[in-house]
């Protein structure tokens, strides 16, 4: 190795088996740019197509995707229909410190050390690319490196994108790594049967992350993930599974929303402008047994701040005393999918960035051509010649206009539900109104349950209703679940000035809606501002779970039908199909809050979900936390 790119290595304070592995390696690329990352994803400036693949023992040299140079940006395929989402199973722990997570040695009956060591010696034979980088952003980030194969350029370029990337040269000597990434594709054939595996190892002062496959789902951004909220176990906060955005009324009144909610949950569609019809109306909602539709005009829409669009920072140095969450970006890109923009104009703001960016992108799962401009709305093919349901766009957030890089005030936290549509004659969990404003106890028993909900696009099992656990966020942490119950109920009680709403997407009781009722509530939310809900405005929900529902909803002089706010009251539903579904959904929070409910709990916490369990009013939830109207 050349003597000054070791005197750049010494600065960055490696563990002596990260130094020995790039000592031993067949050569270390150290990109300084972006540039050279997105030079590196395609295997050199000269290539428009380039092939990502690996000797695998026993079965030859294994294509795992290909990447296509296009006008906008280098455009990545898998070969492997089930390589292009997240498998939510793919994480396994292999230290001893307390987790409720499958552990390594209990899946493989191996120890992980075995693994570990060679996996280092696979390293020792690649050509490498290494950086330094931040998790969780540049101010307020840990200081991390990732060691990779020099083929992986795109997943190497998509972690620097979405994490805090940095120039080696422009690194002080107190740097210390806090977390470590280690890509080796091939033991997903040799080891794991084909499958997404992750494995974290949480040793004393560092978190390693082995990625044991080329999609950066659960590795680049989600196993990151996880090592904030391992950090935020250690000091006491969480990273809150979020978007957030400012929102500007027409008539100047500004107010921030968080929202939260498992994959699919509408996160990225709260940063959307609502979408609408050719003539400018809005769809409301399509009765799935009519075909009816239902329209609203909006002749002027509030304009829109982009805070966060998945991860949101609640570092405690950031908190100001104003009994309102604080939240940062805790990303340097989005990781979007587009599966909504299935044609040209359906979502204008990003398709004009998608399509001629200030710099070239990392795009997923898309439809690419050498040399042409790869078209968000055409999405690779899967075996069955239906779209692939996740499509993704690496997204810097400086690309993203007038988005927020300070800390911003939480005024209302919301939380969204994917609902399949509910009738009588198929009722299902799909009940709730357009919003419902929740008490802060019942707030905290949705973060606890997280129902991933009704045809998930980003993951590859969404059958039924499951739970994608604690915070939403609960895939990625790799710790004990509890901890994360209790860190969140501390959260919600130092945050008694930030209101709570629970709102569905896709339906509303017989009514295909799709994000239309965030997109709605916003504007609603908005134009009210600061002013309290009034309780004669407030109707106590049939199910005691949804809190309260709106008794009328007034947006820009017109008022929304009663059955988009109190679905028993659709004639499709009525209170039979409504009481089946509020079964059905009370009984699916009984399952879940069990395993919540030990010695470990906070004592308010464990009140709470005892209440529940003996059938609790929403006026009792009220009682054990106030709400603010």
């Amino acid at each position: 190795m050349e003597e000054n790119m070791l005197e750049c290595l010494r600065k960055l304070n490696l563990p002596e088996y990260v130094q020995d592995i790039l000592n031993q390696s067949q050569g270390v690329v150290i990109p300084k740019s972006r540039n050279e990352l997105l030079t590196l994803a395609m295997g050199g400036d000269e290539n428009i197509t380039f092939d990502i693949d690996y000797e695998v023992e026993g079965k030859g040299r294994v294509l795992e995707a290909t990447a296509t140079k296009c006008k906008n940006g280098i455009v990545v395929n898998y070969m492997e229909d089930y390589m292009r989402r997240r498998d939510p199973n793919s994480m396994l722990i292999a230290d001893k410190n307390p987790t409720d997570k499958p552990r390594y040695e209990d899946v493989y009956h191996k120890d992980f050390e075995i693994l570990r060591m060679d996996t280092f010696d696979w390293l020792k034979n690649q050509e490498l690319i290494f950086f330094p980088f931040k998790s969780g952003g540049l101010e307020y980030g840990y200081d991390s490196v990732l060691v990779a194969p020099a083929n992986a350029g795109f997943f190497a370029a998509g972690l620097a994108d979405l994490q805090g990337f940095l120039n080696i040269d422009e690194i002080t000597y107190d740097f210390k790594p806090r977390a470590v990434v280690f890509l080796a594709p091939p033991f997903r054939h040799t080891h794991f049967n084909g499958k997404q595996v992750v494995v974290h190892n949480r040793l004393q002062g560092i978190h390693e992350v082995y990625a044991y496959n080329l999609y950066p789902g659960p590795s680049a951004k989600k196993g990151i993930y996880g090592v904030l909220l391992d950090i935020g176990e250690e000091e006491g906060w969480v990273t809150a599974h979020a978007s957030a955005v400012k929102v500007i009324t027409p008539y100047d009144n500004e107010i921030v929303i968080m929202h939260e909610g498992a994959s699919g949950g509408g996160k990225s569609e709260m940063l959307e402008d609502i979408h609408k019809e050719m003539d400018g109306r809005v769809v409301l909602g399509r009765n799935t047994v009519t075909g009816e539709k239902n329209y609203l005009n909006l002749s002027e829409t509030c304009d829109l701040i982009p805070v966060t669009d998945d991860m949101a920072l609640c570092h405690p140095q950031m908190q100001q005393g104003s009994k309102k969450l604080v939240v940062k970006d805790a990303e340097s890109s989005w990781f979007l999918r587009v599966d909504n923009i299935k044609r040209y104009g359906a979502s204008p703001q990003y398709e004009r960035i998608f399509i001629q960016p200030e710099e070239p992108l990392i795009f997923l799962n898309l439809q690419g051509v050498p040399e042409a401009t790869c078209l968000p709305w055409e999405h690779t093919l899967d075996s069955t010649g239906k779209p692939c349901p996740n499509p993704r766009v690496i997204l810097p957030r400086k690309l993203v206009p007038n988005s927020i890089d300070e800390p911003v005030e939480v005024d209302v936290r919301s939380f969204g539900v994917r609902t399949p549509a509910c009738t009588k004659e198929n009722p299902s969990y799909g009940i709730m109104g357009i919003m419902h404003i929740l008490p802060p106890a019942l707030a905290w028993l949705w973060r606890l349950v997280a129902p991933r909900g009704y045809n998930n696009p980003s993951i590859i099992d969404s059958q039924g209703m499951t739970s994608e656990g604690v915070g939403s966020y609960w895939p990625f942490a790799t710790g004990k679940m509890v901890t994360q119950a209790n860190l969140l109920l501390d959260q919600i009680l130092q945050s008694t000035n930030t209101r709570y709403v629970l709102i569905p997407n896709q339906h509303i009781g017989a009514y295909e809606v799709s994000f239309m009722p965030e997109w709605i509530s916003r504007e609603y939310i908005a134009r009210r501002g600061s002013a309290k809900f009034k309780p004669e405005h407030l109707v106590e929900a049939r199910c005691p779970l949804l809190g309260f529902g709106l008794d009328s909803l007034k947006i820009d002089g017109q008022y929304i039908r009663r059955a988009f706010l109190r679905p028993e009251t659709q004639q499709e539903v009525g209170t039979e199909g409504y009481d089946a579904g509020a079964a059905i959904l009370t009984e699916f929070f009984k399952q879940e809050l069990v395993k919540y409910n030990t010695d470990d709990l906070n004592p308010l916490g464990k009140q709470i979900i005892e209440m529940f369990m003996k059938g609790a009013t929403v006026q009792d939830y009220l009682e054990i936390m106030p709400m603010r109207y």
